[in-house]
């Protein structure tokens, strides 16, 4: 098992100390802090799925301890879930997570059953204000489900599930990108890419190392990225990255 970085008590004194920073939780998971406020996107912070495949060909067995108890979380303001796969829109996670909940237009049936709260629900190209976050809903494409992308503040870019695309943005400072390369989603190659094509200041992987079964190395992710020129951080989960002008720095640095 996969040790967090920063886990429970220690990851939330983390969260208190910190300046605009934001955390990987796992998977597509993260923690955004700006100006005091709290955004949340795709947290999965349970044993959901282990539970549910436990006894099928596709086992979900889990790498990465948890970060943190959703309940802890009493303090965001705002939750991001980019397209309806339990790992994005989890329901033993979201009921006990504080916030308002935002979600695509194609799920919003889904995320009320599962969060137990109205959503607001963008299609993709429309944006809303909450809590002091300017948050918009950018093109993500995975089959057989209404997924979207979010740029956050203009600054903060999460995928959420997607083959390649064409740069939803520019100019970003954190470009959140999935690396696992199956079902239908970037491999670390195609994640760099899109990271450079975004002009990204960095690009952050994540959708790796949660489960066994769709994972993978970001050996490929840093080569290409190093081969393009685009900086890049690889997060342990429960780890900080600031927010630092003139652009995001990884602690210590």
């Amino acid at each position: 098992m996969i040790e967090p970085a920063l886990a429970n008590d220690a990851f939330l004194a983390d969260v208190r100390a910190a300046g605009d920073a934001l955390w990987w939780l796992g998977q597509s998971g993260f923690l955004l802090k700006r100006n005091g406020r709290f955004l949340l996107v795709d947290p999965y912070l349970s044993d959901s799925l282990t539970r549910k495949y436990a006894s099928t060909p596709t086992p979900h067995v889990r790498m990465t301890r948890r970060v943190v108890a959703p309940e802890r979380l009493v303090f965001v303001d705002v939750v991001l879930a980019t397209h309806g796969h339990t790992d994005h829109l989890d329901p033993e996670t979201l009921p006990h997570v504080s916030g308002t909940l935002v979600a695509p237009a194609g799920i919003a049936d889904l995320a009320r059953e599962r969060s137990g709260r109205e959503p607001v629900t963008l299609n993709e190209g429309e944006s809303v204000e909450v809590a002091g976050f300017s948050i918009a809903a950018v093109p993500a494409r995975h089959p057989g489900d209404h997924c979207v992308g979010y740029v956050v503040d203009g600054r903060v870019y999460h995928a959420g599930d997607t083959e390649p695309i064409d740069p939803p943005a520019r100019a970003v400072d954190v470009a959140l990108v999935p690396i696992n390369g199956k079902l239908n989603n970037l491999d670390g190659a195609e994640a760099a890419r899109l990271a450079r094509a975004m002009e990204a200041r960095v690009a952050v992987p994540m959708h790796f190392e949660m489960f066994e079964l769709n994972t993978a190395s970001p050996d490929l992710f840093v080569a290409e990225c190093e081969r393009l020129g685009q900086r890049q951080r690889v997060l342990r989960a429960g780890e900080r990255l600031d927010l630092r002008a003139p652009w995001p720095v990884p602690v210590g640095a």
